[in-house]
Formats: structure tokens, sequence, C-alpha cells
């Protein structure tokens, strides 16, 4: 199935909620998608301050309150962070224990969630500019690495960073750098142009989340900083309880795509 790209982010958001499960890379043309990341409040400053070391990964858009559930990103009252992603993973002591279509058995009165930016907002850009995006010509979900190049730690919480990759025929490589370096809050400008090995990424037909794509001759693999880097922290830093979104299945926020030249 096509993803529809017209459809306005509630609509897309009820989907999610009556358990639609979908990564959502071209949904929703216009609109900012997000990660989430939602930790004890024993546990919020040192994700804030891993967000601000880190903000090509972890661009922060919003941050909800201890228990809050929703806020100007869901579209207010009547969002809810706990059921308007199509699929969530909770993770506890660092172990993936779980992934499931809403977290509501699972939601405390302490938790916290960021919102972080995420590049599917930026894909709109290249395709207009004719810069082709395999995993949505293909329907399915961008492929992400766990690098070898590590973080600036915060606190409890340290980890690698994660990329996303996408092939870009290489004479619109410097075309693609140019237009995300224009969306900052959604991860900006390639952290990598070609050479995986230089991130320690060995085989690019195995990635740790989403789903592999070619690389064709003439193209070349081109990396993103990606908004999983605070699921692979987690992972490494054993926080007792997180739950995030399944890695390509994000937050369809109210916010509208930045408009820039």
């Amino acid at each position: 199935m096509s993803a529809p790209t017209a459809l306005h982010p509630a609509d897309a958001r009820a989907r999610f909620r009556d358990g639609l499960v979908t990564p959502t890379t071209g949904w929703c043309d216009g609109w900012v998608q997000a990660n989430l990341i939602t930790i004890p409040s024993a546990n919020a400053w040192d994700v804030l301050l891993f967000a601000q070391r880190n903000p090509k990964s972890c661009p922060v858009l919003d941050v909800l309150e201890a228990g809050e559930i929703s806020g100007p990103l869901l579209g207010g009252p009547d969002g809810d962070v706990r059921t308007d992603l199509p699929a969530y993973r909770v993770y506890r002591d660092g172990e993936l224990v779980e992934t499931v279509p809403d977290v509501r058995d699972h939601w405390r009165d302490d938790l916290v969630s960021f919102l972080l930016g995420c590049s599917f907002t930026f894909e709109r850009a290249l395709l207009a500019a004719g810069v082709p995006v395999r995993h949505i010509a293909r329907g399915c979900n961008v492929p992400m690495y766990r690098t070898t190049r590590r973080c600036r730690s915060a606190g409890a919480l340290g980890g690698p960073l994660v990329v996303s990759m996408r092939p870009i025929p290489e004479a619109l490589v410097q075309r693609a750098v140019e237009i995300t370096a224009r969306y900052p809050e959604t991860h900006g400008a390639p952290v990598q142009v070609g050479d995986p090995g230089a991130l320690g990424i060995t085989d690019l037909d195995d990635p740790d989340y989403g789903d592999p794509v070619p690389v064709a001759p003439g193209e070349v693999p081109v990396f993103w900083a990606c908004g999983v880097t605070p699921q692979a922290a987690v992972v490494e830093s054993r926080l007792p309880l997180v739950i995030a979104h399944e890695p390509g299945h994000m937050l369809i926020t109210d916010t509208p795509e930045p408009l820039v030249g």
C-alpha cells in the first residue's frame, strides 16, 4: 500500500490509534515527523543533557511534563503519546522486552516524553528536487545502523551514534547535502558521504533497524544522524524503563514542515 501523502496528521494518528502498524515514511506531506523517547523523571535531566550535547542526532522539538500525554505537537488535548504512534518499543534495564501498538499498560505518572526531529521530514524536499529516496520507492522502511562513532555522554546515558542511509546518485549528492542542511531540526546535513567503513559499518545489507535497500552502480551511500540514537544509548546504559517509537514508525505532528528555499 502506498503512503497517504495528503492525509492530515490527526487522521493518520487516528488510524494508528485504531491499530494500523506501518512505517510512516512518505506519510502526510508537509508535516513534521518526530522520534519519541519516554523515560522516568529521575533520568530526564540526563536525556535532556544528552540531547543538548548531541544535537545532530537528538534535535529536541518538545518535552512533555511528567505524566503528560499530549501537547501542541499532538494536536492538543485530543492527542495521546501512548497511542498515537504506529508502534512502540519497551525497554527494561536495557533489554527490549516488548513491541506493542500502544503503551497504556506501561504508563506511569512520572514518565517524561521527549519528541525529537526525524529525517522523514526532509524527504519531500529531496523528491521535489529530483533526488530519489529508495525506501519510499520500494515501500519499505529506511535502513538504520549503529556506528562506532561515540556520542558525548551525559550522566548515566552514553552510546553510539545511529545513522539512516539513503543511496544518492553521485551527481545529486551535493544537492542532497544542500537541501537537508536547511533542516537542522530534523537532523540537517549528512554526517558521512560514502565510505561506510568510516562509521564502522561493514555490511549495508544488514541494518540494525529498518529494511535493507540496494545501492546501485553510480550511487553513493549517504548517512544522516538518526533519532534512534537515544535507544542505542538506553541499551548500553541499561536505564530501568524506557518507552520509544519502533524505528521508522514515527509520531506525525501538527507542526507544518518548515518552508525553506
